[in-house]
């Protein structure tokens, strides 16, 4: 594992509770059966002033420890789950942690009960006003070591009032997926959210989608917001404009950390714009395919967050689809781009509530621009490359993506070979002509000294490498190939940075 950084000061914050109730509910949390501690991001912790007094210890990960035919857990003595300021930071032992990200027992200083957040949004493009936090709710909201305020999330929480039929409750399969997403995504230099805990709590699920009972979870994720364009799209489907122009001085006072001038809507929209264009085009370099690029799954602040049923493509195929249900390609590898315009169009459709829309369409005609714009500057930090001026680096861009989509080279291989502006030589190479000659006029941003450079094969996230991982844990509680490959994507991102 990476070295944790120095621990920042714990600041907790409670900004959300200034919009006023209208954006959300309390809910209570769901009441588990069992707690076992399955991943902790010491990392993130330590970025915003969380400080573990104990390492997870071989026996926490015990098939006893796990077992999940249990139904009650030993009392825990109350003076034990009193969180101690230790300096400027809280530290919490491994009791307190369960006790914070898998009870949901209130942080200090931060929100003092769960909310459930309410939107609407476009599902595969059709309009839903039925959606809101179905299984998950906004824990805590806190600073970090770079002073942005931060939301502590929840997936698989319990039911609240958008619940409709679903029972609240995510798989641990589901939770470990996104573990190993949002850890690949953040080494890959995309804007994500972070998984922060991960606690199986000991129930059995029924699932149409996987093998059936299966063991539950509940994950914990760090985020720079939870507002949505679906939160925009539910404000202005009720025609409550002072509600938006609420949400709107919300997000770029807290969010974006930009005074409001004359037009705040139109400052939001053009911000809001640029972030998601650059998400699209990381996708893109990535090799990532979302899956659902819902407008309910598009935040303000431009990180990709809620993970299902995502993959990671193996070649430039712009057909390929990670979702099984999306039977027409809609959020397919090479649409993505295209998607994520279609999303900002409807971020531009609900702000028309409050200002006209020219302006409004003179900004969302400036997106393909901005996305040719980031997804050359996505390429050459993949490449490992110092950026040389516009024009070439977007007609280096061009020529690596016509590359890889005319050969079907594995992305992650071309990226781990190409690294540092060399290319090898042999017939597999001759559709990088292009490529190796443009690549030729690149320093490179970092040298090819770390350890990773030297290893046979890419670190990757294929998705039949995904499901021998969950194999392991659901055939033997063998954990051991998870570990594993979070180790490894962090020591890639290493060699990256």
């Amino acid at each position: 594992m990476a070295e944790n950084p120095q621990p920042a000061r714990y600041r907790p914050r409670t900004d959300i509770l200034d919009l006023g109730d209208a954006f959300y509910d309390a809910v209570p949390a769901a009441k588990f059966p069992r707690h076992v501690l399955r991943f902790r991001n010491d990392r993130a912790a330590a970025e915003i002033g969380i400080v573990p007094t104990t390492a997870p210890t071989a026996i926490e990960r015990t098939p006893a420890q796990a077992g999940v035919q249990s139904s009650t857990e030993p009392p825990v003595a109350p003076d034990a789950l009193n969180p101690r300021q230790r300096g400027d930071t809280l530290a919490l032992s491994y009791t307190q942690w369960i006790d914070h990200f898998g009870r949901f027992t209130p942080l200090p200083g931060s929100l003092p009960e769960p909310l459930a957040l309410r939107y609407h949004g476009h599902q595969f493009q059709s309009y839903n006003p039925d959606i809101g936090d179905g299984r998950g709710f906004l824990y805590a909201q806190t600073t970090d070591h770079r002073d942005r305020l931060l939301d502590l999330g929840t997936k698989g929480s319990g039911q609240t009032p958008y619940s409709r039929f679903g029972d609240g409750r995510l798989t641990l399969k589901g939770g470990v997926r996104e573990v190993l997403a949002t850890e690949m995504l953040e080494a890959l230099n995309v804007p994500t959210s972070r998984s922060f805990s991960l606690i199986e709590t000991g129930e059995a699920l029924t699932r149409g989608d996987e093998p059936s009972p299966t063991r539950s979870a509940v994950l914990v994720r760090l985020n720079h917001s939870h507002v949505r364009i679906g939160t925009f799209q539910r404000l202005a489907y009720e025609r409550d404009a002072e509600s938006i122009h609420r949400l709107v001085d919300y997000v770029l006072t807290r969010l974006y950390h930009r005074t409001p001038g004359s037009e705040p809507a139109i400052q939001l929209f053009d911000e809001a714009v640029g972030r998601i264009a650059t998400l699209a085009a990381r996708f893109m370099a990535a090799g990532f395919v979302h899956g659902v690029l819902n407008t309910d799954n598009i935040n303000l602040t431009g990180e990709s967050f809620d993970y299902g049923p995502w993959r990671f493509a193996p070649t430039w195929d712009a057909g390929f689809t990670a979702a099984y249900f999306d039977h027409h390609g809609l959020y397919a590898y090479g649409r993505q781009p295209d998607a994520m315009h279609w999303n900002a169009m409807q971020l531009a459709v609900a702000l028309r509530t409050v200002v006209d829309a020219p302006q409004l369409i003179a900004i969302l005609e400036t997106y393909p621009e901005r996305y040719a714009r980031a997804a050359a500057e996505a390429v050459l930090w993949r490449l490992g490359v110092t950026p040389r001026g516009d024009a070439e680096d977007r007609a280096l861009a061009d020529a690596v993506t016509r590359a890889l989509a005319q050969s079907q080279m594995p992305l992650d291989s071309f990226y781990h070979q190409a690294f540092g502006s060399w290319l090898p030589e042999g017939e597999q190479w001759s559709a990088f002509e292009e490529v190796r000659a443009r690549l030729s006029d690149y320093r490179p941003r970092t040298g090819r000294t770390h350890g990773y450079w030297s290893d046979p094969a890419p670190c990757s996230m294929v998705i039949d490498e995904v499901e021998a991982i969950w194999a392991r844990i659901a055939d033997a509680d063998d954990w051991s190939l998870f570990d594993a490959k979070v180790a490894d994507i962090r020591r890639m991102a290493k060699a990256l940075t």
